[in-house]
């Protein structure tokens, strides 16, 4: 099964918040994050030069096993279709039933890239535990207006590397435990737990924050805004995919927290942004904030510093999509 939209949006920043950055073009199609660990991950495609001079006109790449919930982002100027199927076997989520068919292939096409210039064509996805430990392999076949390299010569232990690999991920084993996440907080009916965000590469700009918030009470609330010591302005958004297109926007009336519900903010859905960061967030660093809601009023927090690629406070997990319960 297949499907096909034309992307006619402007970039989203979201490239900016859930990538790392480019860095200098390769000699081959690669991924900008070359190793992870299970979860949540975003896939950045790194295209640095076209076939023997000619300009790129197309980017198709093929998902293997264990990577689940494949969605493509959109590219201004470029279509995209997918391709679906059955996966080997079911993959428990952490949150819905579990993932028995998904993304098989994504070709973007239609656009032009020249030989001189450099783009990136990204995906999110989640890595199951079953690939912990492995070596993936993402195979590319790159079209151009005159001829096409098929970047999907595996490599061999112990051999040279081939003239034209696939994208290349290594997948590590989940760390045993996580450092200790900051104490809960609680204000009037709410409960925030465990606040967090990612380091970021030197010279990113912007920053994601993360927690999960419980209502205990009988009356709905707000999340209106934040801020963040490090940077110089906060909002809170939303990612989604509608019609098969991907979406960031910011929630310019707040989140709602509903009675006895709990909102978790995390990579892919609901989150918080930092912009215009005044410093780079290393790993390990604990960066105060302060929320503000509706009805609980401010509430100061600390965001704890997780690696570039972490997904969540505790190791191993397999949520990549936040939501309200």
């Amino acid at each position: 099964m297949s499907q096909t939209f034309v992307s006619r949006a402007r970039p989203l920043a979201v490239a900016a918040l859930f990538s790392l950055t480019a860095g200098s073009a390769s000699a081959h199609v690669v991924l900008a994050q070359k190793e992870a660990l299970p979860g949540s991950y975003q896939g950045t495609l790194k295209v640095g030069h076209g076939c023997d001079g000619s300009a790129t006109t197309a980017i198709k790449v093929t998902i293997p096993e264990g990577v689940v919930g494949v969605k493509p982002q959109p590219k201004a100027g470029w279509t995209i279709a997918i391709e679906t199927g059955p996966y080997a076997k079911a993959y428990p989520m952490m949150h819905g039933k579990p993932a028995t068919e998904g993304v098989k292939t994504i070709t973007w096409s239609g656009g032009n890239l020249p030989d001189a210039y450099y783009d990136e064509f990204v995906f999110v996805s989640t890595l199951t535990p079953d690939v912990a430990g492995q070596t993936l392999y993402f195979p590319v076949l790159q079209t151009c207006e005159k001829g096409s390299t098929n970047w999907a010569e595996t490599p061999v232990a112990g051999q040279p590397v081939p003239p034209r690999p696939p994208a290349i991920l290594k997948v590590a084993q989940a760390a045993a435990s996580a450092p200790a996440a900051s104490a809960q907080v609680k204000v009037g009916d709410l409960v925030l737990d465990a606040p967090w965000t990612r380091a970021t590469p030197g010279g990113a700009k912007v920053a994601g924050g993360f927690l999960k918030i419980t209502n205990t009470g009988s009356a709905p609330d707000k999340l209106l805004s934040a801020s963040f010591e490090r940077a110089a302005k906060g909002e809170v958004h939303e990612m989604s995919m509608a019609n098969g297109v991907m979406t960031m926007r910011e929630l310019a009336g707040g989140l709602e927290i509903a009675p006895g519900k709990t909102v978790e903010l995390a990579p892919g859905g609901y989150h918080l942004m930092f912009m215009d960061l005044k410093q780079p967030l290393k790993e390990g660093e604990k960066v105060k904030g302060t929320l503000v809601f509706e009805k609980a009023g401010k509430v100061d927090v600390t965001f704890d510093v997780r690696g570039i690629g972490a997904t969540a406070p505790a190791a191993g997990g397999m949520g990549n999509m936040g939501h309200q319960h």
